[in-house]
């Protein structure tokens, strides 16, 4: 198998969502390559800020069971619509 581990940053609160399972999911720019079957290695960090933050030294392994792609020209609804209300990714069992 070609599976590869990919590391990213987050912040405490999704973290600590992640660990309790009350979130199984991640929204993320595009400007990576990972794919069904990788490992998504999360590691927490105290701030969003380059410059002032810092590890927590947690970090936890998810198997990736599938990545959604998109361009914002390309979805349904019109780009002000977008900026009005946002977009929102709903995660269901």
């Amino acid at each position: 198998t070609n599976a590869k581990r990919v590391t990213k940053k987050v912040l405490p609160d999704y973290f600590q969502d992640i660990v309790d399972g009350k979130k199984n999911f991640e929204l993320r720019l595009n400007d990576f390559d990972i794919s069904e079957g990788d490992m998504l290695v999360l590691e927490e960090y105290t701030s969003a800020d380059p410059a002032t933050r810092e590890s927590t030294g947690r970090s936890l392994e998810k198997g990736v069971k599938g990545v959604h792609a998109f361009k914002v020209q390309d979805l349904w609804w019109s780009e002000e619509d977008i900026k009005r209300h946002g977009l929102q990714i709903i995660s269901f069992d």
